[in-house]
């Protein structure tokens, strides 16, 4: 028999009337633990043993908990059984007690909880705070290991189990991803017990605290502003509900193409202008986008957001098996060797033609001409067809002039010319220029060129379409100036 027992979250008086009895009518327990103000109020007649030993002797956490699971499995098969404690409740982050439940389930051991107070209604009270206010509660050693915040920034968080500097560095690393460095949080010490203290800081000095230890929770306040993509997801579906904007509730899949590929060219103009407060905005139009999409999805039965991230999220891990699994990689041309065979395994399973089908097939006809050369070029180029150089590619490009120059009829030179500019776009991907963005770039100089030229005409009082040649020339090397 194991019996675990939540000894509370640090003062005595919060220890329950149930676990007293356990403790008084029991001859000795295991402690996970003896770094607990609890401990010192137990019963004196308990012979008391801790695992604290194991945190000296073990690599890091996960090894501990381990020998800590095996260790009272072995105690619960004893006649007399064993009782295990732990601090707070015991489902309420306690790694050790989910295992143990498990494997006690597994090897027919009977097991029971007396439930304690946890850390979290002590650290409410301290912040008046209401937990069903969307509070959300996350452990900072599963934190510690993230690159992104696994809940939403627009509801409150308790980060318990913040043991120390080197936790909070990890931990204030892994929230930089989506809280401004100065965003206000607060730390709440020793909570519900007569040492309670809080003090309230940006978060970039997270990991300068030096009272940092296993009585630590961090509180963060939700963003001044939406920052969750379900909150935005909220909004959107609230457009489209009854009672929402007339022309929300109104535009389908089809009818919005035009403005994704829109706001899309917008967010392009923002990357090749090097605006960054325009791109944020661009960014935000395309989710914007995304959303409205979703949420017909959604009333249509189709598909949710929920399918859309799981979606995307498989893919990507599934497409990078040197990251998430045990693939080997030693450049980026295996990077992207791999990346083609998994996409064709993919089209194999999805319709049983792989094999039929092109790699190319997936490169979007509706692409810009330009765009689709690129695309289509690099996908051949993965798989070894590609030019040997740059010198090569150029001297292709003279050669394809030269036989746009003699081709003999409208026809032939529509073709010689379709040559022409996809050796060009192959060449542009050998100078690692987009050509899209190249060709878009020059438009821009031409037309700011050109309203130049139109100024000076409007200052000078010429007419443009009465201009000689020579005029055109000395006027447009002035705009260039």
């Amino acid at each position: 028999m194991i019996t675990i027992v939540g000894l509370g979250p640090g003062h005595p008086a919060h220890l329950t009337l149930e676990a007293q009895q356990v403790l008084e009518q029991s001859a000795e327990v295991y402690l996970r633990t003896a770094r607990h103000p609890t401990v010192s109020a137990l019963p004196p007649h308990l012979t008391v043993r801790s695992f604290d030993f194991l945190y000296e002797q073990a690599a890091d956490f996960a090894e501990v908990y381990e020998k800590i699971v095996e260790q009272v499995l072995a105690l619960g098969q004893r006649p007399k059984g064993v009782v295990y404690a732990v601090p707070g409740h015991p489902l309420v982050g306690e790694a050790t007690v989910q295992r143990i439940l498990k494997e006690a389930r597994a090897r027919g051991i009977a097991t029971r909880v007396i439930a304690g107070l946890s850390f979290i209604e002590p650290v409410l009270t301290a912040l008046g705070l209401d937990a069903l206010d969307g509070l959300q509660v996350v452990d900072a050693l599963d934190l510690a290991t993230r690159h992104h915040p696994p809940f939403t920034p627009d509801l409150p968080v308790l980060v318990g189990q913040l043991y120390g500097r080197d936790v909070a560095s990890e931990v204030k690393l892994t929230l930089l991803n989506a809280y401004p460095a100065e965003h206000l949080v607060t730390l709440v010490r020793g909570a519900g017990t007569d040492e309670e203290w809080m003090h309230t800081l940006p978060l970039y000095e997270l990991d300068r605290v030096d009272a940092m230890d296993h009585l630590i929770t961090l509180y963060l306040p939700p963003l001044p502003t939406v920052g969750g993509v379900e909150t935005f997801q909220d909004t959107i579906a609230r457009l489209r509900a009854p009672g929402g904007c007339p022309w929300d509730r109104k535009q389908t899949h089809r009818s919005l193409r035009i403005n994704l590929l829109e706001e899309t060219y917008e967010a392009l103009s923002a990357i090749d202008r090097d605006d960054m407060p325009a791109l944020c905005e661009e960014l935000g139009d395309l989710l914007l986008q995304i959303a409205l999409h979703t949420q017909i999805a959604v009333e249509e039965g189709d598909f949710s957001l929920a399918d859309v991230v799981a979606g995307i999220d498989t893919k990507i891990k599934r497409r990078h098996p040197h990251v998430f699994g045990d693939v080997q990689v030693s450049s980026v041309a295996d990077v992207l060797y791999n990346w083609e065979e998994i996409k064709r395994e993919e089209r194999a399973d999805q319709d049983g033609k792989g094999a039929e089908r092109s790699m190319l097939d997936g490169v979007p006809t509706t692409l810009p001409a330009l765009a689709r050369a690129q695309s289509l070029q690099r996908r051949a180029a993965r798989m070894g067809f590609e030019w040997e150089s740059t010198g090569a590619v150029l001297n292709k490009v003279a050669e394809e002039l030269a036989e746009l120059r003699i081709a003999a009829d409208a026809q032939a030179r529509e073709w010689e010319l379709g040559d022409v500019l996809f050796v060009l776009a192959s060449l542009a991907r050998w100078l690692e220029l987009d050509a899209e963005s190249a060709l878009r770039a020059t438009c821009d100089r031409f037309t700011d060129r050109f309203a130049a030229v139109e100024r000076l005409c409007r200052e000078r009082g010429l007419e443009m379409g009465k201009l000689s040649p020579a005029e055109w020339e000395a006027l447009w090397k002035e705009a260039k100036e």
